[in-house]
């Protein structure tokens, strides 16, 4: 196949999954989203009274998550099984079955930030405190970032293109990129993409508070309030999605009559090291914005709405304001962060973002920030606190990672 021809591939979404603190399975997490049902809370996991966080995001499930084979569940970290969910919905939900495709057709590339940090804590402990001999052989691999990719592509005989990106919330975008890159290639006919997390584990918690961004509210409903006066930083979360990408003419050919939308245009950026020229501005996150936009071949005033990163804390989201401003102009775009009621999902967090978007162009509207929230009129931006009828055709998903990650991604619905 010719260049040309392969940059012509159009790639869509056939599959969606979601697993987040305020519902689990997509109907769910839909409708606590366009209710703006809170899923924040205190820890529950562990004991954490001396620990400054205080409000969480947590999927409440004890033990063994539901469909996840007790014996692979011993192998896993729960981020590892929570994406094992998610796929199993995803693959559903497109109409897919693994066995009926060649292994070689079929790829797997995710996202993480924090990896299998419960499981590898845990064997961490049992080291120091009864030796060598009490560590299981799958430390050596259910702590990796890469184990969730390895796991499903093992689980479903998936061996086409995989891999993993790391770069925070931003990587939960990139990984997306990535899988379209392949399918516009013509490497593959089907890519599991997304990214998952379940960074709620002692270590894990204290590896993010040294980053100054969390918030330490005790209050579940003001924890989180980004773009808001009263924003003093982010929630962690834990949980995400995982999507099924087929290139178009695949798809239609398998059957697939109405996708949830194509991955039209993506693009990345660093922000620029402390103490350099650009440092702690909105230039290198308005640059990926902008080059995501001319990669699908649209100007600003084709975004119907945009998804925030929603960093919660004031120089960030001034930072994202400015960025978002500049593009579209003052209040020039609708802007939404539904993660303010679940928290910051980190890597599992933009593809979450991603569902929403797509969920918001098939049904015509755009869901809340949450109840409550009102963007200071500073920021100049009209962020969405209640569900919104609207013409949709076009969102930008945009996120950002810890370390000066920045991603954009556009969504577009298809026409008939």
């Amino acid at each position: 196949m010719s260049d040309r021809a392969r940059a012509t591939r159009r790639v869509v979404v056939t599959g969606i999954s979601a697993v987040a603190p305020n519902g689990v399975g997509v109907k769910e997490f839909w409708a606590a989203v366009l209710a703006g049902r809170n899923g924040l809370g205190p820890v529950t996991q562990f004991e954490a009274d001396t620990f400054p966080v205080r409000t969480v995001g947590e999927v409440f499930q004890d033990g063994t998550l539901p469909g996840v084979d007790p014996r692979l569940a011993v192998q896993t970290d729960r981020w590892t099984q929570f994406a094992l969910m998610a796929t199993d919905e995803a693959l559903a939900d497109a109409g897919v079955r693994p066995q009926e495709f060649s292994p070689y057709d079929l790829g797997v590339i995710t996202a993480s930030s924090s990896g299998g940090n419960a499981f590898g804590q845990r064997e961490i402990a049992a080291l120091w405190s009864k030796g060598p001999r009490h560590v299981g052989p799958y430390q050596s691999i259910a702590w990796f970032y890469a184990a969730t990719t390895g796991q499903l592509s093992i689980r479903h005989g998936m061996k086409g293109p995989c891999g993993v990106v790391v770069a925070e919330q931003a990587g939960g975008l990139d990984a997306i990129a990535q899988a379209r890159r392949a399918l516009a290639r013509g490497d593959a006919r089907l890519v599991l993409t997304g990214g998952t997390e379940a960074p709620l584990s002692p270590y894990a918690l204290t590896c993010q508070t040294t980053s100054g961004r969390l918030s330490t509210s005790a209050d579940p409903e003001r924890a989180y309030r980004p773009f808001d006066t009263s924003a003093r930083g982010h929630v962690p979360g834990e949980g995400g999605a995982i999507l099924v990408l087929e290139d178009e003419d695949g798809a239609r050919a398998r059957g697939v009559d109405t996708p949830y939308g194509e991955i039209a245009g993506h693009a990345a950026t660093f922000d620029p090291a402390p103490g350099t020229p650009g440092a702690g501005t909105s230039g290198a996150l308005r640059r990926a914005v902008v080059s995501a936009l001319a990669d699908a071949g649209i100007g600003p005033d084709e975004v119907d709405v945009v998804f925030a990163d929603a960093a919660g804390t004031p120089e960030l989201d001034r930072a994202e304001a400015d960025c978002l401003t500049g593009v579209f102009g003052p209040r020039g775009v609708p802007v939404t962060a539904p993660k303010a009621r679940y928290g910051r999902l980190y890597a599992g967090g933009a593809p979450l973002d991603v569902v929403a978007a797509l969920l918001a162009l098939r049904e015509q509207v755009i869901p809340p920030t949450g109840p409550g929230t009102a963007a200071d009129a500073a920021y100049g931006i009209d962020l969405v606190t209640e569900s919104r009828a609207a013409r949709l055709r076009t969102a930008l998903v945009v996120a950002r990672g810890h370390g000066g990650f920045n991603s954009a991604l556009v969504v577009r619905a298809l026409t008939p």
